[in-house]
């Protein structure tokens, strides 16, 4: 039986690529060329597009779990229940999903799936991670490289940044055994960082100084709509982060108990930047 991994050449897909290739478990990569790197096997599938939505099941019907990330939207649902309907007819069984941690059952991007789900019956899991390591490189890389600087609205907030690979890593999990099935955990770093400690982090590494220059809610949303955002989405965005401040994250990291499910990753923000100096040298 097969995997099928909904955006598999994006910063958490490709990595659960290799841990099931290494698992030697069945799977499908789909991306909108059709073509996904390292040989592993894959086909068109674009959002914007539903009549690619079937494409996945007729190169493999043996499709029976699915790893989701779903499109750049603020509610979801309006674009992907159409593949989520036909999927479930195909005969898959198990959904995991890539959201938030400010994503709950019913709300903003994910969250409309992950209710959808509940309400079909099918078995799923709810990947809800903190902010991620590679945002570092995919959000605030150009103003390193060229401002020396790292802008948000998150203040002095403190945020259990979270490396692509352990959510890649829980993904996996989620999907080969039933340790997740039906839970909805918080996918967590192993420690709490502000961005003027993120920003002191890249200054040690880079040999030069970066800081962390606070901004705005309203001027967040425009950074974010420089990069591609549309406005609404960009707006909620900027408005999750500025939550942050608040710690609307960092308290995730010391619940316990009840019906909080915590996945605690093992990766350092300290590692990826040593890793990956490069993305960030100076222009």
């Amino acid at each position: 039986m097969t995997i099928l991994i909904v955006g598999g050449t994006g910063k958490t897909g490709l990595k659960l690529a290799h841990l099931l290739r290494a698992a030697n478990i069945p799977l499908l990569i789909t991306s909108r060329s059709g073509i996904a790197p390292e040989s592993f096997p894959a086909v068109k599938f674009d959002w914007s597009n539903p009549s690619t939505f079937s494409a996945p099941f007729d190169k493999d019907p043996s499709i029976d779990r699915v790893y989701f990330v779903g499109p750049a939207a603020v509610d979801m649902i309006p674009i992907a229940k159409p593949f989520i309907d036909l999927a479930i007819e195909k005969g898959v069984k198990k959904w995991v999903v890539l959201s938030a941690a400010q994503s709950s059952k019913g709300g903003l991007w994910a969250g409309s799936v992950h209710q959808y789900l509940h309400d079909r019956g099918v078995e799923y899991t709810v990947l809800r991670p903190s902010w991620f390591h590679e945002n570092f490189s995919y959000v605030f890389g150009e103003s390193i490289r060229k401002r020396n600087e790292i802008v948000t609205t998150a203040e002095d907030g403190r945020i259990p940044f979270i490396a692509a690979q352990d959510i890649a890593q829980a993904a996996f999990e989620a999907l080969t055994t039933d340790e997740y099935k039906y839970a909805e955990p918080y996918i967590l770093g192993p420690e709490l960082l502000t961005y003027d400690e993120a920003a002191a982090l890249l200054s040690e590494a880079l040999g030069r100084k970066i800081t962390h220059r606070r901004l705005s809610t309203e001027e967040v949303a425009q950074g974010f709509m420089s990069i591609g955002l549309t406005d609404n989405y960009a707006n909620v965005l900027a408005n999750a982060e500025k939550r942050l401040a608040s710690g609307a994250e960092e308290k995730l990291f010391f619940v316990d108990g009840g019906k909080t499910v915590k996945y605690i990753g093992k990766a350092r923000l300290r590692e990826y930047i040593e890793k990956n100096k490069e993305l960030w040298a100076a222009v």
